[in-house]
């Protein structure tokens, strides 16, 4: 597993903060947000390219969507850089849901100030959305199936929830899969702002707050999460160190709205259940919930609506539920990547990471969201949540080996 955020660049950092409730959240330092109704992000820091195996070569020629990818691979290759296997049955499912947007703009703006012969011959190979998954492929010959997935908010838990589905059905013996973004610009902040998607907050503690009666939107940020997935059989044999299993994968889409979640959870909850059931969840079983959890005022209600559906009301309370988007915001196509990494460091530490900020909870949201301080108890199965503009909802559910 590896993983590049607002609350570090490593998988001990990310965990460390996530435990001291350490909020990554802070006034943009990228660019001038004078004119700009939203003054606040969850950028990455300390960012190094070359210190997380990206070579200058890579960065001089790539949008910062496939730099970040190109790390997060690097952490969750580094171990298995000698990984011997037929080529054709390693494969790449790495998304961004919206791909180079920095190079986008900065191409645009070439084009109306100095004219078209002075734009890139690199914009069209730079911006795809595919790229960070074909760049990731190239270094570590990667010749089996290779599918970046564009679900929005969804995009990373269900390029994950993909990736198992072919490792499952034989199509691959492994696959690098997740998500990356790197969306913070000021036409990015503009468009989410003017969307009433963003919290208008500037004091950062008081920003990004899923679950609160004063939510008021989310908190945008950036970042990769990318794990190995391969075949247990495949994995046992060459002495892979195993994380966790993945064991259910769901995937549902609300038919409702463009940017609203159903209102009502149903549609949502169809991929919760479809996850808790290919796992085999059973009442009475100790379970993590890493909710979508962003802050919005409709999302949170939804998706504690949707759980209890799932569940069933009674199992529902018993669940620990967090949203670590109150500590990193949300990275969009890289949050629920990000988010299932989390969740197999719960399930192997055995303590569920707080959700901060949570200081009044909505009456809508009442079921047990940890918060403000980490709880530490026994966990025999997690699961994710990712639910995404378009109505496309993805859950994925793990266990220990």
């Amino acid at each position: 597993m590896g993983a590049v955020s607002p609350i570090g660049n490593d998988l001990p950092t990310i965990w460390k903060n996530l435990m001291d409730g350490y909020c990554g959240i802070a006034p943009i330092t990228s660019f001038d947000t004078t004119d700009l109704p939203v003054k606040i992000a969850a950028e990455l820091k300390d960012f190094d390219a070359e210190a997380c195996g990206v070579d200058k070569g890579f960065v001089k020629r790539n949008d910062r969507f496939a730099i970040y990818a190109m790390a997060a691979a690097y952490q969750a290759m580094k171990d298995n850089e000698d990984l011997q296997m037929d080529p054709s049955r390693l494969g790449v499912y790495v998304g961004s849901g919206i791909g180079g947007f920095d190079t986008i703009l900065r191409e645009v703006k070439k084009f109306y100030d100095e004219g078209p012969r002075w734009i890139s011959p690199l914009m069209i190979p730079t911006m795809i959305g595919n790229m960070a998954s074909g760049s990731v492929a190239i270094r570590y010959n990667a010749q089996g199936p290779c599918v970046p997935i564009v679900t929005a908010c969804a995009t990373g838990t269900h390029s994950i929830g993909e990736a198992y589905r072919a490792i499952k059905h034989g199509y691959a013996d492994a696959i690098i899969a997740g998500g990356t973004e790197a969306g913070i610009n000021p036409v990015a902040i503009a468009g989410f702002a003017n969307c009433k998607a963003l919290t208008k907050s500037e004091d950062p503690l008081r920003a990004s707050l899923p679950f609160n009666k004063n939510r008021a939107g989310f908190v945008i940020a950036e970042g990769s999460g990318i794990v190995l997935l391969e075949e247990y059989e495949h994995a046992k044999a060459r002495g892979a160190k195993i994380y966790a299993e993945i064991c259910g994968y769901g995937n549902s889409c609300d038919a409702y709205h463009n940017t609203a979640p159903r209102p009502d959870g149903t549609t949502q909850s169809l991929a919760i259940k479809q996850a808790l059931d290919e796992a085999g969840y059973k009442a009475g079983e100790s379970l993590y919930i890493n909710a979508h959890g962003t802050g919005t005022p409709m999302n949170d209600s939804g998706e504690t609506k949707a759980i209890k559906i799932a569940m069933g009301e009674e199992e529902a309370r018993k669940a620990h539920i967090s949203s670590t988007k109150s500590e990193m915001g949300h990275a969009l196509g890289a949050a629920g990547a990000i988010e299932l990494i989390i969740s197999v460091m719960t399930l192997n530490n055995g303590i569920i990471p707080p959700t901060i900020g949570l200081d009044e909870p909505d009456p809508e949201c009442d079921l047990n969201y940890t918060p403000n301080t980490p709880v530490k108890t026994n966990v025999d199965i997690a699961i994710s949540n990712s639910l995404g503009f378009g109505g496309h909802n993805a859950c994925l559910a793990i266990r220990k080996i």
